[in-house]
């Protein structure tokens, strides 16, 4: 069986269908193989070029380029200051780097119940959790996951974290070009930072766009911005402002803090560049397939995603939930006619490692509920009309 989002493999009369998969063109190559001829193939020219492009579609003031969407999360996190006596509060429904990364900053770790149409974290159960506890036991930062690429409702979390005094961080792993309108209308971008403090995205290959590996940092503040790009590069500096000693001459560099190379490539913010180019294309094409899936499982015994009024999703993901009694017979047969479903996701407290820590089954039931039927459809821009009829057709036979 072949890696979800990877290359495809011969079938008998179709290809395998993955639940997503990078889509790369010759203006991508050619962006790269142009930096492969120039004379900088990492900390160049192309990495600045990125952000700013990034920063633009985003509508943030800054955004700095990193290695993955998980060294993303660290550093948001580490600028922040989260560190050993801290609790960050997340989602349970996302994939586990999304607390990991807490738990690499010496903190601690929980999470909030999520609002079963949207599958993001819900409002109602923070604001119950927040209420319920100590002044001692409230978190330094909440990280709201925009799951499958439909933002979490971020006005009313913003005015939680003013009350309560918490930063926000939001995970846009599945977002970049997603929006979304507050109460008084206003539309904002995924990535604005408009309600948060900081957003992170990711561009592994069946994400929005792709770099290969890579995720990005986004902040309207300044500092934030200096912090972020410090620790990025093992806390080493050459700006003579932060520097003891900065009269030793121009050889001289001084590490001022304790960093992470988290560095990323002018080889992948070339190809990033270009992708981004062709960003409204792949969201168009994402919202004509999830439009058509709407069409083609109104009559099938499914759950389909809900997009909360003035929500621009992305769509990352298309997720149903199946009866629970059905998922893996359903599950088994797409996977036995080369359909690529996936599940996403197991909540992160029912892991192992959680379980370690002391979360155990029934904590978080909605997300629980969720996962129990929980099925991930294939959506990506190469996504034929064909192969997605033929997907709903094995659906069909499988739940019949």
């Amino acid at each position: 069986m072949p890696p979800d989002g990877g290359e495809t493999m011969p079938m008998t009369q179709r290809r395998y269908i993955p639940y997503g998969r990078q889509d790369i063109d010759d203006h991508d190559r050619a962006a790269v193989d142009r930096i492969l001829r120039a004379d900088f193939i990492t900390q160049g020219p192309a990495i600045d070029a990125f952000e700013a492009d990034l920063a633009g579609l985003c509508e943030s003031r800054y955004s700095v380029a990193v290695s993955s969407g998980t060294a993303a999360l660290h550093l948001a996190y580490l600028a922040l200051g989260v560190g050993p006596g801290d609790t960050v509060w997340t989602t349970p429904n996302s994939f586990v780097a999304t607390a990991n990364a807490a738990l690499l900053c010496g903190a601690k770790v929980d999470f909030v119940d999520i609002d079963p149409d949207t599958r993001c974290m819900s409002p109602q159960a923070l604001e119950r959790k927040l209420a319920a506890s100590s002044a001692t036991a409230l978190p330094k930062a909440v990280v709201p996951v925009h799951f499958g690429g439909h933002c979490c409702d971020m006005p009313a979390i913003a005015g939680l974290a003013a009350a309560y005094g918490f930063r926000v961080v939001e995970d846009g792993a599945h977002s970049l070009g997603a929006a979304y309108r507050d109460a008084d209308g206003a539309r904002h971008m995924f990535g604005s930072c408009a309600h948060a403090d900081l957003a992170i995205a990711s561009f592994h290959p069946v994400k929005i766009i792709t770099t290969g590996e890579g995720g990005a940092v986004m902040t309207g503040d300044a500092e934030l911005d200096r912090r972020l790009r410090l620790l990025r590069s093992h806390g080493v500096t050459r700006d003579a402002g932060l520097m003891e000693n900065p009269s030793e001459g121009d050889w001289y560099y001084e590490q001022v803090a304790l960093g992470l190379n988290y560095r990323i490539t002018d080889l992948q913010c070339a190809l990033g560049s270009s992708q981004l180019a062709r960003l409204p294309g792949f969201l168009e094409r994402r919202r004509h397939l999830a439009a058509r899936y709407d069409e083609l499982l109104s009559g099938l015994p499914v759950r389909r995603p809900t997009v909360m009024p003035g929500h621009e999703p992305a769509w990352h993901l298309y997720a149903i939930e199946v009866d629970a009694d059905r998922r893996r017979s359903a599950f088994d047969a797409m996977r036995a006619a080369g359909i690529g479903v996936n599940v996403h996701y197991i909540p992160i407290h029912l892991q192992p490692h959680y379980r370690r820590l002391q979360f155990a089954p029934g904590q978080f039931p909605v997300a629980e509920r969720y996962y129990r039927g929980a099925l991930s459809l294939p959506l990506f821009p190469g996504l034929e009309t064909d192969e997605q009829d033929h997907v709903v057709s094995v659906l069909a036979e499988a739940l019949s």
